[in-house]
């Protein structure tokens, strides 16, 4: 017997040995990296699935932005020629003014705003910033009426012998958490809106002349978009 392990002891080269363990070693290290990789290869796939996710929501916010948009122009349009969209004025205190929309009405000139959230929007008349709650979104914004009263300033500073309403437009899948201030709408319900609002009296008489004096004071060149750019940097 003893001499039978002495022989297999002799017959296998000691080269060979090392060669074993080597091998041995190897056989290990793949074991133990296999589950490394495997964590590796699934927190990867979490990362892409987290970035195409959130690639998606903001391709969804975009295109629905922009759809609501198209809604407001559209509804505008239909109303008659008299309207401006997108168009630049001088600041009834210095600089510029963007104002997103103007229709001329039959009684007055609507200085229009728009804001596109989903969820649930609340915040008061006179409060300085307003919630909007979109699932586990939180975030605050600019109280939109007093930001657009700046706007319509700029237009009454332009016409000031002629009554401007500044309204505030929602558009996405938004929802109010209780009546919102007045002239504060969602953009399915702006044509009604235009059709029933009341300026009041006004003693105009030639409101041809009126908007041909708005159209003449809009500033859509392109040095004046850039100044305007340059001021939203500054501020």
């Amino acid at each position: 017997m003893l001499k039978t392990a002495r022989t297999i002891l002799t017959s296998t080269p000691l080269v060979a040995l090392p060669s074993l363990a080597a091998e041995a070693e190897t056989q290990t290290g793949i074991t133990g990296v296999g589950p490394a990789m495997f964590i590796f290869t699934i927190a990867g796939a979490l990362l892409l699935t987290l970035i195409f996710r959130s690639t998606a929501n903001h391709v969804a916010r975009f295109v629905t932005a922009r759809i609501g948009q198209w809604r407001i122009r559209t509804a505008l349009d239909k109303r008659g020629p008299e309207v401006l969209h997108d168009f630049i004025l001088p600041g009834a205190y210095g600089g510029l003014a963007k104002l997103d929309h103007a229709i001329l009405t039959a009684g007055g000139i609507l200085c229009i705003q728009t804001k596109h959230y989903n969820g649930i929007v609340f915040g008061g008349k006179d409060e300085a910033q307003w919630t909007n709650v979109d699932g586990i979104r939180r975030r605050r914004f600019l109280n939109p009426l007093i930001q657009n009263e700046g706007r319509a300033r700029a237009l009454r500073k332009v016409v000031p012998d002629v009554p401007v309403a500044n309204l505030v437009i929602f558009t996405g899948s938004v929802e109010f958490t209780s009546p919102p201030p007045p002239n504060v709408i969602h953009v399915r319900d702006l044509e009604s809106f235009i059709a029933k609002f009341v300026f009041g009296p006004s003693k105009v008489e030639d409101w041809d002349a009126v908007w041909l004096t708005v159209k003449s004071a809009a500033l859509t060149d392109a040095d004046s978009r850039k100044d305007l750019q340059a001021q939203l940097s500054f501020t």
